[in-house]
């Protein structure tokens, strides 16, 4: 029986202890800062990054994995006969899938490309029970109707404190009503299908606390919820207040609270989270 092997990239958020104990390969991007490259892996911890991202005179620029280093590691990863399942953010938020799916044309293992339609602790969902099953021995065929189910009832809300960095990012344009250049507005998107849908804004930090409410009373309604994840850019106060709150209802469960990866920072801006969900 082959053995299948797990990568994802660097925009995927989940504790290094996790990622290490499973053997998930992680593919990095890159992030320029005032024209200094760094890669986005261990030696860029995201409160690192927050720090030289204040003090830059403009916005980090981010970039995709190059073709070629795809290839080197799916080689490396096939030479033995493994399969390959490569799992990845939303093409919405990045052209990495595509460059993974052209390097797996290029590559002598076999490989199969995924995009997750989700990122951060939301791709980690699928990342993590992908290598789950191929530690203990599942196939790529039999992993890959279990990945697609969780990416099919993943939810993933941001929580936004300024829309500057999507916007100069591209990811968001000002034109879909959520002009944010007031003082102290904050704005909940739900990432679906690739896109950022306003949920509801405000000012201050009122607004997350009565979104919070209603996604209490959302999640309340689901009997089966399997995982809960929750990033953060820079501070996390309140942020901390939430994961106390729902680990207080899902106490057997463990909830990672984590800083998000550069990737993500970059295009949230400082003040920001996301919380994450998947059910059965």
């Amino acid at each position: 029986m082959k053995k299948l092997k797990i990568v994802t990239d660097s925009s995927c958020t989940m504790e290094i202890s996790t990622r290490d104990d499973l053997g998930i390969n992680v593919m990095p991007l890159s992030v320029m800062i005032d024209g200094v490259i760094y890669a986005d892996d261990d030696q860029l911890p995201g409160e690192v990054f927050m720090e030289k991202m204040a003090a830059s005179h403009e916005l980090p620029k981010t970039s995709q994995p190059p073709i070629g280093q795809f290839v080197e590691l799916y080689d490396q990863l096939g030479a033995d006969g493994s399969d390959i399942l490569s799992i990845h953010m939303s093409k919405g938020l990045s052209g990495t899938v595509e460059a993974a799916r052209q390097a797996s044309q290029l590559s002598k293992a076999n490989v199969v490309v995924l995009d997750s339609d989700t990122t951060d602790q939301g791709l980690s969902f699928q990342v993590i029970r992908a290598a789950q099953l191929a530690k203990e021995g599942k196939t790529l065929d039999e992993v890959l109707p279990i990945v697609e189910d969780i990416k099919n009832k993943t939810k993933l809300y941001i929580g936004v404190s300024t829309l500057d960095n999507l916007v100069k990012g591209g990811r968001i344009s000002r034109a879909k009503g959520l002009i944010s250049s007031f003082l102290n507005v904050r704005i909940i998107m739900n990432f679906e299908h690739g896109e950022l849908k306003p949920v509801i804004k405000g000012r201050g930090a009122k607004t997350f606390s009565k979104w919070f409410e209603d996604f209490l009373s959302e999640i309340a309604q689901i009997p089966n919820i399997k995982q809960i994840g929750i990033s953060y850019a820079g501070s996390h106060e309140q942020i901390a207040r939430f994961k106390e709150e729902l680990q207080a209802r899902f106490p057997k469960m463990h909830i990672p609270f984590l800083h998000t990866t550069p990737i993500i920072a970059t295009h949230t801006g400082p003040g920001a989270f996301a919380i994450m969900y998947y059910y059965e």
